[in-house]
């Protein structure tokens, strides 16, 4: 294990602060899917899709992560900390913001 995939590890952890299967639970609701950007002809919003891959690593032993399990993980980390500066004012529980986040496993609610 080299320290960069120790770093992303880390920082994805800190990141992903949803369990695979409340982030499972999540994608599966409307209000996951109704955010994000869809591909032009329609279909899965990239976030949603992210969330899905999210939960595979979740499920994975450190051991198993393959070079796009890497990437993806840097990914997460880097859409988290710009995301999470751009917080709108007032309660944000049932905002397309938060559930942004969610999708990309990340409850700004939990911290």
């Amino acid at each position: 294990m080299s320290d960069d995939e120790k770093q992303i590890r880390d920082d994805f952890a800190d990141a992903v602060n949803m369990t695979a299967s409340e982030l499972e639970h999540w994608l599966g609701t409307d209000e996951s899917k109704a955010v994000g950007q869809k591909p032009s002809g329609g279909g899965e919003s990239t976030g949603h899709e992210s969330g899905r891959h999210i939960v595979r690593i979740l499920r994975k032993k450190q051991g198993d992560y393959t070079d796009a399990d890497y990437a993806h993980m840097r990914k997460v980390v880097g859409y988290v900390a710009r995301h999470s500066e751009q917080r709108p004012d007032g309660d944000v529980h049932d905002t397309p913001w938060r559930h942004s986040l969610m999708n990309w496993g990340n409850d700004p609610e939990k911290h």
